[in-house]
């Protein structure tokens, strides 16, 4: 099936939109007169990958520790499955010791094969007063799925989430998504936001068959995942400097009188990982010297408050 373009509603018939907010971003209001509202997300991804065992043709190349190659066809490949499996049984627990530590939440870009895997971790998140959100219920690429088929999954990972944290999820994200994504979600219903994007630094909303579905930007260049794909973060340090610059340089910005929002993607096997660990510890220390500034939040509640203080017109 073909998709019928949705085009913004500005007379361009143009299918994307390149303005925005243009030179004059809306005030945010964060709560407390924050300068900077800051989101961290933990991908759980493992278990959810490219695998005979969940009956797929061959083994993942995507985001492990030896990026490339060619995919094991027919049999597991157990190197790759390890490193999958180091996240789920070490990095995951690093990562939540470290957020810990200063009293941080995160969300959680939930899998659904993968958290229907390890319960436990998925008890430990909601009880750390995390939010898991839905990061579809396998991790692979959308595109070529037949319409049926992805809308199924979309439902099959929210009852997982439902079923496990015994609440129903209000966030969406998919990553490798298909031109149907937003459509289905939205049509499924029930979700907050979208995090399908990565357009903007602030919310936003876009029409999707008349509901006006609120959009709140993710990352790709403050996220672990450059570890793994060239060109990235070539160490540890690299990766710091970088959350660090972007940081300091969003909070001038809000400190002048332009809040703005920021999000941070790390992966349970890779950021993880001690020596990436120690990089991504001196950031959150970082980060809490200036917490009188910062709102450190997670996603459903910043898509509470943009939905409070900037209704859809």
């Amino acid at each position: 099936m073909t998709d019928t373009p949705r085009f913004p509603d500005d007379g361009s018939g143009y299918p994307r939109d390149l303005r925005g907010y243009g030179a004059t971003p809306p005030d945010p209001r964060w709560p407390g007169g924050a300068k900077l509202a800051l989101s961290f997300v933990v991908n759980y991804e493992e278990g959810g990958e490219n695998t005979v065992l969940n009956g797929d043709r061959g083994s993942e190349l995507y985001l492990h520790e030896v990026p490339g190659g060619s995919p094991v066809i027919g049999e597991r490949n157990r190197s790759v499955e390890s490193q999958f499996d180091y996240g789920a049984r070490a990095g995951v627990w690093r990562i939540m010791r470290l957020f810990a530590q200063h009293q941080f939440n995160f969300t959680v870009y939930g899998v659904g094969r993968a958290l229907e895997l390890n319960p436990e971790v998925v008890r430990a998140f909601a009880e750390g007063g995390h939010e898991v959100a839905s990061h579809a219920f396998r991790w692979f690429d959308y595109h070529g799925m037949s319409e049926a088929e992805e809308a199924a999954d979309i439902a099959r990972c929210v009852e997982v989430i439902e079923r496990l944290t015994g609440s129903r999820p209000v966030g969406w994200y998919t990553g490798r998504f298909s031109p149907r994504t937003r459509r289905l979600v939205a049509r499924h219903g029930g979700f907050l936001y979208d995090s399908d994007s990565y357009d903007d630094d602030l919310p936003h909303y876009v029409k999707v068959e008349g509901k006006d579905v609120l959009v709140i930007p993710y990352t790709l260049d403050n996220n672990d995942m450059k570890f793994a794909v060239p060109p990235g973060f070539g160490d540890p340090d690299g990766f710091e400097r970088h959350l660090r610059d972007a940081f300091d340089l969003l909070l001038e910005e809000g400190r002048a009188g332009s809040p703005k929002m920021m999000s941070v993607g790390l992966h349970c096997r890779l950021v993880g990982r001690p020596g990436r660990a120690r990089a991504l510890q001196r950031f959150l220390a970082h980060v809490a010297k200036h917490r009188d500034d910062v709102w450190v939040t997670t996603r459903a509640d910043i898509a509470r408050h943009w939905r409070k203080e900037h209704p859809p017109r």
